[in-house]
């Protein structure tokens, strides 16, 4: 796809134009930004993955038995939802992608930004009144009307320090003041793209609304920092220490004097700026799974042999759901292919063959390689046989 051609799910903006004059700036209201869009799932269906164990579901009733804003965590029973109000709750399912494959196909739609770049898409039910409150998401996110109608407010970007209130299990603002024009309400297939930090407030306006929500990951520069000095550490040996060799005799021996400090920067900086270093770290921050647990690693390792015999009599290998893929070129031509928050050397044409969305049938065996780095993915857990997962 050319950055230069206009995209109806960007209503009419190309890639380049949306990047320039919105990403991360301003919001945008796409009507119809998905055609005669049909929700995959339904209320019950949504409800029904709430119920399972290890799926990540929330229950926010905006006048609950315990109070405002009161907020449960699932899995849920039948129970939880009979008893449930006939307005003003809303029921939040993460990583829907992960388990209905419909909705994972969505993403495609986002081709126009980086595949590393998406954490996952959340979807809400909400009866009329629905709403988790006046908030701010510190990360990019698209809201796609999936059923229903949902009014949406915008309140302008807002610092760090804007108050919340207090005692409830939300981050909810304590003022929240609508930006003119900036009140909309959404039907099926209308998108609201919103840059981090801006407020914003939606409410369900009729019975079945589902609202589906693009996130995209963007670590903080707290857990970036500690995360690469983790990395970094790990590798580092334990002879490279502060050194003073050539110090001139201290004034006063309890001082701590500039040129120490200046020392130990020149250590701490000298040791971070390893741009090569650097971009294995990030590439396998970024495709860490949003869940560990749903990788399953085989038991045994599998037999490269074994498995190309088995790919070449027509099986098929699939990305497990779940599972985040990224690659980046090394100075000798090869590529780092980022699995799962793991990197391995390999040739670019398979690193960039197993990062998207091709086949991984027989083919794929042409690829210098391939047949190791697939038996090892398939050990990890980042792929899985497609006929035991239909199964």
């Amino acid at each position: 796809m050319s950055s230069d051609t206009p995209l109806p799910m960007l209503g009419g903006l190309t890639a380049a134009e949306f990047l320039r004059d919105y990403w991360q700036q301003k919001p945008l209201l796409i009507r119809g930004a998905l055609a005669d869009f049909e929700c995959p799932l339904d209320p019950d269906e949504l409800a029904g993955l709430a119920c399972e164990e290890g799926v990540e579901a929330r229950l926010v009733e905006e006048q609950g038995a315990e109070g405002p804003w009161q907020v449960r965590h699932g899995p849920f029973d039948e129970r939880t939802f009979a008893r449930l109000p006939e307005r003003d709750w809303t029921l939040l399912v993460q990583a829907v992608d992960h388990y209905v494959p419909e909705v994972a196909e969505l993403l495609e739609a986002f081709d126009f930004l980086p595949r590393w770049r998406l954490d996952d898409i959340m979807i809400s039910y909400a009866p009329p009144g629905g709403s988790v409150g006046p908030h701010v998401d510190q990360y990019d996110v698209f809201l796609l009307q999936g059923s229903g109608q949902r009014r949406w407010q915008l309140g302008g970007r807002v610092g760090d320090d804007a108050p919340i209130l207090a005692g409830i299990d939300l981050r909810i603002l304590e003022r929240f003041t609508v930006e003119d024009g900036d009140d909309w309400v959404l039907e099926p297939g209308d998108l609201l793209y919103l840059p981090p930090g801006w407020a914003h407030h939606g409410v369900s306006q009729s019975d079945d609304c589902l609202t589906l929500s693009v996130g995209f990951r963007a670590p903080s520069a707290d857990e970036a920092i500690t995360s690469f000095a983790d990395y970094l550490g790990e590798q580092l040996p334990a002879s490279w220490r502060y050194a003073d060799a050539g110090m001139a005799p201290p004034a006063d021996p309890a001082e701590l004097d500039d040129a120490a400090v200046a020392r130990m920067r020149s250590l701490i900086l000298e040791t971070l700026d390893d741009p090569a270093q650097l971009a294995q770290w990030f590439g396998r921050v970024m495709t860490q799974p949003k869940y560990v647990d749903q990788l399953v690693p085989s038991e045994t390792p599998t037999d490269p042999g074994t498995l190309v015999v088995a790919l070449q009599e027509g099986a098929e290998l699939i990305r497990s759901p779940g599972s985040r893929f990224a690659w980046r070129t090394l100075d000798d031509g090869h590529a780092t292919l980022f699995a799962d928050g793991d990197g391995a050397t390999c040739a670019l044409a398979l690193a960039r063959h197993l990062a998207s969305d091709a086949p991984l049938d027989a083919e794929a065996l042409a690829l210098p390689g391939a047949a190791e780095l697939l038996a090892a993915l398939l050990d990890a857990g980042s792929l899985a046989w497609a006929d035991e997962f239909e199964e």
